[in-house]
C-alpha cells in the first residue's frame, strides 16, 4: 500500500499525548476513547510519528531517520515500513 513516494498522514480519530521521549496514541471510535487498543510508542517510534506530517513522503522520513540514528539504509527503511505498515492496519495512519 505504501511505498517510498506515499505521503503518510495521521488519522483524526486518534489522540495523541506525548509523556517524555514516548507518544500514547489512544484511537477514538464514536467519540469515545478505545482503551483497549491503546499503543505506546519507544522514542525511534515517536521519532517517526512525529515525521508523519502529511507533507513528507515515506522516503524523507526514511533519510531523515538515517540522518538523525546514523543508521545504514536498510534497517531504517525496514523500520520505517514497519510501522507505517503496523500503524495502518488499525488505522491510526492514512496514505495521502
Amino acid at each position: 500500500m505504501f511505498d517510498l513516494n506515499s505521503v503518510p498522514v495521521r488519522s483524526d480519530s486518534v489522540v495523541t499525548r506525548k509523556t517524555g521521549n514516548e507518544y500514547v496514541l489512544v484511537p477514538v471510535v464514536n467519540n469515545i476513547a478505545d482503551m483497549n487498543s491503546v499503543y505506546t510508542l519507544n522514542e525511534s517510534g515517536a521519532f517517526i510519528w512525529e515525521l508523519i506530517d502529511g507533507k513528507r513522503s515515506v522516503g524523507d522520513i526514511i533519510n531523515t531517520l538515517i540522518t538523525e540514528y546514523d543508521t545504514d539504509n536498510e534497517t531504517a527503511k525496514a523500520d520505517v515500513f514497519s510501522f507505517i505498515d503496523e500503524m495502518s492496519k488499525y488505522l491510526i495512519i492514512k496514505g495521502k
